[in-house]
């Protein structure tokens, strides 16, 4: 689908701020929200709350700033009354029907969803129902993130820039979960501390499809399209007790590392990979590369490249610092998918994201 821009220094013709509405409150949520507030090319006007003890809460008390006059509401109906040109949807999952009912009622709508990344690997009923809201409301829809999203879309679109001959692009993300989740989502979500043989396959099926919905957009952009997408996960246990901030213990001989391989393959190959590498403690049977948390991202063509990116968060910081990484490229976006022709654009669709600070 092709775009067309419109804006006039990322801000609508008439000069007002965009309005924004902030769809959850995550910790994502939270730092997307914080973003909004502070940007003078936003006006914060309604914000979603799923917990009944955020319900009418002010909204800057809620992120950790001065109270802005905006309450926190559970229902729709009230979201939609603010008149928002765009919706953050930064829930835990996900429902159509709200999404359709936001762009249907005009909203944009910005997520960080990976069921939205890619219109061509969508359902057809699915897809249908969103481009008919587009439609409908004459609103777009665009999903990203920092994985995936930024380092799987953004990153190879560069990297790939300065290549006359490609042959394949691996991404290695690099993760020590316990630094970087809660207890909810080490235990609860992703199944940590558990016997390995008792691991849902369906947690990897997700897994599998958010990243395919990300390499299958590049491949297309670049004019390889993929022949199928192959999914390998190793799983490790712990070789010693590991103690977790809410003083939890995985115990030696659970889950407690994994590398789940993503490929795209063309003729044979892969030629787009994405790797997680995901650990709780170095102390694990597995025989793969641990490092500190980034990525590395290899490119072999006609000008090879090997770039590694650290996040250089010191520990006590890093709670607070992480949702910046997944929240921030969505808020840098509200402006170009405002300005966007109607309907589901993707990376490959828009032109680059370029940050503005004041």
């Amino acid at each position: 689908m092709g775009v067309t821009m419109t804006f006039r220094g990322n801000l609508p013709p008439d000069g007002r701020p965009l309005r924004v509405a902030q769809w959850a409150t995550g910790l994502v949520g939270l730092a997307s929200m914080r973003a909004v507030i502070a940007d003078p090319r936003f006006e914060l006007v309604a914000l979603h709350a799923h917990s009944p003890a955020k319900i009418g809460r002010d909204a800057g008390e809620l992120c950790g700033v001065a109270p802005i006059g905006v309450k926190a509401t559970g229902s729709l109906t009230e979201l939609l009354a603010a008149r928002p040109d765009c919706v953050m949807y930064m829930r835990e999952g996900y429902d159509l029907d709200e999404v359709c009912a936001l762009l249907e009622a005009g909203c944009n709508v910005v997520t960080t969803r990976s069921e939205f990344l890619n219109p061509a690997r969508m359902e057809a009923e699915f897809r249908g129902r969103l481009e008919d809201a587009c439609r409908r409301g004459n609103s777009s829809l665009h999903s990203t993130g920092s994985s995936p999203g930024f380092i799987t879309e953004a990153m190879p679109i560069v990297l790939t820039s300065i290549q006359r001959q490609f042959r394949s692009l691996v991404i290695d993300e690099y993760a020590d979960m316990v630094l970087g989740c809660s207890r909810e989502m080490l235990f609860d979500l992703l199944g940590y501390g558990q016997r390995v043989d008792a691991m849902p396959p369906e947690r990897i099926a997700h897994i599998r499809e958010s990243f395919a919905h990300s390499l299958e957009l590049i491949a297309d952009a670049i004019g390889l399209p993929l022949d199928g997408i192959e999914t390998k996960h190793e799983m490790a246990n712990a070789l010693e007790p590991i103690r977790i901030p809410s003083g939890e213990v995985i115990e030696t001989g659970t889950f407690a590392g994994e590398r789940i391989t993503i490929a795209g393959m063309r003729n044979g190959k892969a030629i787009l990979t994405f790797r997680a590498n995901w650990y709780c403690s170095t102390e694990i049977d597995a025989k793969w590369e641990r490092r500190e948390s980034g990525w590395r991202v290899v490119v072999d063509g006609d000008a090879p490249l090997d770039i590694a990116i650290r996040f250089p968060i010191p520990t006590d910081q890093i709670v607070a610092t992480l949702p910046h990484y997944t929240a921030n490229r969505p808020v840098n976006a509200i402006p170009y998918v405002c300005a966007a022709a109607p309907g589901i654009v993707t990376t490959v669709d828009m032109p680059q994201i370029i940050a503005r600070f004041s």
